[in-house]
């Protein structure tokens, strides 16, 4: 482990608050001081951050990274490069890999194919049901000795709403997290956009608001009984959001969060039938996309995720409804995060907390922050930088983004896990 000085930077917590210029002493991969340098302290390494902001490291809830099984498309090697670089020194791995994620060895695998990546941190959720078929309970003890912060069944059905409620009192019972996608199968099967004027005017089918919100009361119901700890992701719904919100005012456990591209994009957005834009759950109306923001604003919605979904080429070219959805987007999710802060929708201690402090509270991990004594996962980052998204310059192995062309205010310039240096942009 080196020595680390990063001195002059502009210190934002978004957990007190503050603001503060100052420099920050890293020994043994921890943060020994914050404020002047100690007296004696020698670096072995020192970076200048003037006009750059220290921020904790960013944690993201949902990132595929398409190993084990669609290494084609990328792997763990490729995304975790790109992550560090856009200053994420933590991404959550959902269950449906290939092998799923439902028994130790696959959990181990992953493990080790991060430690000999050297880039980010990976996490892991287990799988709810075994092989994700909805059917029999997972062994989620053995998941969660293994490593797994939680479990989930992403957007896989489980038919029984029995099976369901076991799991939900199984994963109780060991203090595990359900991680879940909130997705009505028989509403949604077949769909590739949202149920409205956009996609019956070009001939999609839709999908209806009501295979997300039947989903999550369905769900709300099951964790009042069983007294699970539950986090729904990538809501794209007002209706979701005035159910999470109303399940908060009753104490129940839960959290949410939303993807990065639903606080920008619309189903105005498909009118060119360009596939970039297929998602699942699908870009809905104007509508919904401003009560995601005001549930950004209210704090009914916890943090925002990447949901990285890399693709080949080939996968996107094809007609809209035969295509596979999915985003490209760990390089986006800080500078569409503080293009949020330039849009007045949030300040920026909000922001940042939406993707640090909070996605790491609902993990359950010890990240997110800045303090003394803490694991120094640092991301480092230029507020006044203008550029430009190019594809061609990202990191991961998919560029299938719709950001592309877009001009973003901010931009990572180091990123720091356990206390060394993994990425910088002057490298």
């Amino acid at each position: 482990m080196s020595r680390l000085l990063i001195s002059n930077g502009l210190i934002l917590d978004p957990v007190s608050e503050t603001v503060k210029t100052s420099s920050v002493c890293i020994e043994d991969g921890k943060i020994i001081a914050l404020g002047d340098a100690l007296p004696g302290f020698e670096p072995d390494k020192t970076i200048d951050a003037t006009g750059l902001i220290i921020s904790a490291g960013i944690v993201d809830l949902c990132a595929r990274l398409r190993e084990p099984g669609l290494e084609f498309k990328a792997n763990i090697q490729s995304e975790t490069i790109a992550a560090a670089s856009a200053g994420i020194t933590t991404l959550c791995c959902p269950p449906d890999t290939d092998p799923v994620i439902d028994e130790p060895a696959v959990v181990e695998l992953i493990h080790h194919k991060t430690l000999m990546a050297a880039h980010t941190k990976v996490l892991t959720l287990g799988a709810l049901t075994t092989g994700l078929k909805g059917q029999l309970l997972s062994e989620m003890a053995a998941l969660q000795t293994a490593g797994c912060v939680g479990v989930s069944n992403t957007r896989r059905p489980v038919e029984s709403t029995q099976v369901l409620k076991r799991a939900y009192a199984y994963a109780a019972n060991y203090d595990m997290a359900v991680f879940i996608e909130p997705d009505d199968h028989w509403l949604s099967a077949g769909g590739c956009a949202h149920d409205g004027r956009v996609a019956s005017r070009l001939g999609l089918q839709g999908i209806p608001v009501s295979a997300e919100t039947v989903a999550i009361s369905r769900s709300l119901m099951l964790i009042a009984e069983t007294g699970v700890k539950a986090h729904f992701g990538r809501l794209s719904s007002a209706h979701a959001v005035r159910l999470i919100a109303d399940a908060k005012d009753q104490g129940l456990p839960v959290t949410a969060d939303v993807s990065a591209h639903q606080l920008f994009l619309n189903e105005m957005d498909i009118s060119s039938f360009n596939s970039i834009y297929h998602v699942l759950p699908p870009l809905r109306s104007q509508r919904d996309m401003e009560a995601l923001r005001r549930g950004v604003q209210d704090g009914v919605i916890d943090a925002i995720c990447s949901d990285h979904q890399p693709h080949e080429i080939d996968a996107k070219q094809a007609p809209f409804a035969s295509t596979e959805p999915g985003i490209s987007s760990l390089e986006t999710l800080l500078p569409l995060s503080l293009r949020l802060v330039r849009e007045q929708v949030v300040p920026t201690y909000t922001a940042l907390s939406l993707i640090t402090s909070k996605p790491a509270a609902i993990l359950g991990i010890s990240a997110g922050t800045l303090r003394e004594g803490e694991i120094a996962d640092i991301c480092i980052y230029d507020p006044d930088a203008d550029w430009q998204l190019d594809t061609e310059s990202m990191l991961s192995h998919g560029k299938n983004t719709p950001f592309e062309g877009w001009n973003f205010q901010g931009k990572n310039r180091y990123t720091i896990i356990n206390g060394e240096l993994v990425f910088s942009s002057d490298q």
